[in-house]
């Protein structure tokens, strides 16, 4: 077996693989050798068949293995021989594929693109500045003041009171379409929140203004895209009853709304939402750290790029921010989007420090843990509700989906361990400049 090489231009690699007709027939009787003891054949005990026989029989169709076997393990030597990492699965052609006899030699042409070599970085001599965020009183008034909004309850308005907007509504009603009653059109002392927009479109504003006794006739028009085909489209009347009209009441702020939300008491429910808040809080600004840790690293270390992985990531940029600007265009039966230079360079940024961050874990033996994935999983089967054994199988079958999951894992890792070895200062900020700091990084 022999491997030559035919490029070498910065990280672009070609090379010739040769595996001779004798070392081919020798992995094919391998095979045969490797089969043989498990192999029954009429006239013959099991494990017996003499070679001759399991040749002419099976040795066509062990070629094809045998061929792949033999390229695979030229390409394994050469890598561990050379130490090249191929940035994209290397591409393999099988020289006169077509003219190919038995009896030739296997002759494939292999290239590929080298993962450039990651100079050494001294993560100690990163400086860096940790946002800290107080609960300010202000703010968990604010939160329990919203906790007490969702415990709101409902009273009786006044006799002859009309109904407004955030006002609840108690109605019997019937829809019919063209003078029909329709199923699911019906039902009794529903309550209904004006301006919830639980309902299709109109129908609550013509229930704002009415009083409790009255009989309002609701006229609507389904939308095209509703989910009953046979009410798309149409137009409909409902005959409405108002049986009651409440007014909203918020919850007090007392022991009573603590013990609704698992506290013992209000000073107790104070301390978990300050918690909470510091926990968003800490969370935003591990944001602001990470994309300065980043800042700095693409500033300290340049090296070269294999430009498919560029041309990938730039790519899938321009695609992504193409459907951000036509979010009504879900599917992929447009046109080619073409990489801007802006593009480019954000791509050259996201893989030299994509390829950084892997080298960094790759030599601090970082990795990503079951029960890590595991959580990864959950978290995201949780979109699919009823659906979450199906999506835990299609992860199972899917490495590319495992590796979506797995790589923001690992890179987050790989940060904190990054973290840990840098000079860290701590800056108490407030609220609004967190947010001013977190906003700006939407702007770069």
């Amino acid at each position: 077996m022999q491997v030559t090489e035919t490029l070498k231009e910065g990280l672009k690699r070609g090379y010739t693989i040769t595996v001779s007709a004798e070392e081919l027939d020798a992995k094919v009787n391998e095979k045969l050798v490797e089969a043989q003891p498990e192999i029954e054949m009429k006239g013959f005990r099991k494990g017996k068949v003499p070679m001759p026989i399991l040749r002419k029989q099976f040795g066509q169709r062990l070629l094809g293995d045998a061929m792949q076997d033999a390229i695979d393990s030229a390409m394994q030597k050469h890598f561990e021989e050379t130490g090249d990492r191929p940035a994209m699965q290397p591409k393999v052609e099988m020289q006169d594929g077509e003219n190919w006899k038995q009896g030739d030699d296997v002759v494939v042409s292999m290239s590929y693109e080298a993962l450039p070599e990651i100079p050494e970085v001294d993560l100690s001599k990163l400086k860096l500045e940790k946002l800290v965020v107080k609960a300010e009183d202000k703010a968990v008034d604010e939160a329990l003041e919203n906790l007490a909004k969702s415990a709101q309850r409902f009273e009786d308005r006044r006799k002859g009171s009309k109904a407004k907007e955030g006002d609840q509504v108690v109605i019997d009603f019937k829809g019919s379409v063209d003078g029909e009653l329709f199923e699911g059109g019906s039902a009794e002392d529903y309550p209904l929140v004006l301006g919830s927009g639980s309902f299709i479109p109109g129908f609550e504003d013509q229930l704002t203004g009415a009083k409790a006794g009255e009989e309002v006739k609701v006229n609507v028009t389904f939308p095209a895209e509703y989910g009953a085909q046979h009410l798309a489209g149409k137009e409909a009347v409902f005959d409405c009853t108002v049986k009651a009209v409440k007014e909203p009441k918020a919850a007090e702020i007392d022991d009573e709304l603590a013990k609704q939300f698992g506290a013992e008491s209000l000073e107790a429910l104070k301390g978990q939402v300050a918690e909470r808040l510091e926990a968003e809080y800490a969370g935003a600004a591990r944001a602001v750290l990470k994309r300065a840790l980043l800042d700095e690293l693409d500033k300290m270390v340049k090296f070269d790029l294999p430009p498919t992985l560029v041309e990938a990531e730039a790519s899938q940029i321009a695609h992504q921010l193409w459907h951000e600007e036509n979010p009504d265009h879900h599917g992929h039966d447009h046109g080619a989007i073409e990489p801007t230079d802006e593009h480019k360079t954000l791509a050259e940024r996201r893989v030299r420090l994509g390829l950084l961050l892997a080298e960094i874990g790759r030599k601090e033996n970082i990795e990503v843990t079951d029960s890590e994935m595991t959580q990864a999983v959950l978290n995201q089967a949780r979109q699919y509700p009823g659906q979450e054994r199906a999506f835990f199988e299609f992860v199972q079958k899917n490495p590319q989906m495992q590796q979506q999951l797995r790589a923001p894992i690992f890179e987050d890792k790989v940060v904190d361990h990054i973290v840990e070895g840098a000079k860290v200062s701590e800056k108490e900020i407030s609220k609004d400049d967190l947010q001013k700091a977190v906003e700006a990084l939407d702007e770069m």
